[in-house]
């Protein structure tokens, strides 16, 4: 690339969704609508578990982070692709973009490890039950939830600043809805293998390690159904996993064929839809799955609405 073509970026344009202008108006109120849905399921899911004492075990410890992060996670790009399609500004500063990056790979990432400790408690729960209170104690649990803070952090940290020290050209119009890592990739002048190198690297065993402990848990889940004669008790089984295997499968499905896939394979539109599975439609309908298909949820939201009524 010819050094005169290199300039210093001050910000970037962001195209935000394939739609025809005349239909702005009515997908910026389906996205509202989305993230509003989003914003509250998540927080009813967060503050029953912390007001229901029934629900305060390691199960929805983890339930109560994967929507905080799921609400955190469309947070980071909700609020200005809407903002973008009202005042038809679709400029983002340079610092603004790279900090939408970090903070999307952070919670992308906390939801892989929050879905991974759900499958092991499951695992823990149903194929070693005598053993599930020492295995499974509170220390353990703020433990493995701490380590997959520090560990995400420390990942998208260094992702950014592998990205600060590439230089980019004049063309600043990122093909997306936010500042995703590959498009920000396709636009830098200089010499990208190191970058594309850890994504591989990094960011696939970010993916298919905590894919492969889920598929070994449930493997080893379905090995003990196996073995249960109770129709009854392989009922509970299957309503207590059916959530957690449904939301692995709508979150995994797109990141897997987004991330794992070579980018010359997908085009713009594909990239696009597929990024608002992950980012907005999975944190939208988590709490539906875990609510209308958890007995637990159920009968704590009939509990706390009921004391609420009695105190009143």
């Amino acid at each position: 690339m010819i050094m005169n073509n290199q300039t210093v970026i001050s910000q970037f344009l962001l195209l935000g969704l394939p739609i025809p202008p005349e239909h702005w108006h009515l997908f910026y109120t389906l996205l509202l609508a989305m993230y509003l849905t989003t914003i509250l399921g998540n927080l009813v899911i967060i503050i029953l578990i912390l007001l229901d004492s029934n629900l305060h075990i390691p199960m929805y410890l983890f339930l109560s982070n994967l929507s905080f992060s799921d609400l955190c996670f469309s947070s980071v790009t909700m609020p200005k692709l809407l903002q973008n399609m009202q005042n038809q500004d679709t400029s983002i500063t340079y610092a603004g973009c790279l900090t939408q990056m970090y903070f999307s790979m952070v919670f992308a990432g906390m939801e892989i490890f929050l879905l991974v400790s759900m499958a092991y408690d499951r695992y823990v729960a149903i194929c070693l039950p005598l053993h599930y209170t020492s295995i499974m104690s509170p220390k353990f649990c703020v433990c493995l939830g701490s380590l997959s803070w520090v560990f995400n952090v420390l990942y998208s940290m260094l992702h950014t600043l592998l990205l600060a020290r590439l230089s980019f050209c004049k063309d600043n119009v990122i093909p997306h809805f936010f500042c995703d890592i590959s498009a920000l990739l396709k636009l830098a002048c200089s010499d990208t293998y190191i970058n594309e190198l850890m994504i591989f690297i990094l960011g696939g065993l970010l993916i298919v390690i905590p894919f492969l402990l889920i598929v070994v848990s449930y493997v080893q889940i379905v090995c003990s159904i196996l073995k249960v004669s109770s129709t009854q008790a392989i009922y509970k089984i299957f309503s207590t996993c059916g959530s957690h295997l449904s939301v692995v499968s709508l979150f995994y499905g797109t990141v897997i064929g987004l991330y794992l896939c070579p980018s010359a394979n997908n085009s713009t539109v594909k990239e696009t839809v597929m990024a608002m599975m992950y980012t907005v439609v999975t944190p939208m309908l988590n709490p539906f799955i875990y609510s209308l298909r958890n007995r637990d949820i159920k009968e704590a939201l009939v509990r706390v609405l009921i004391k609420k009524k009695i105190s009143l």
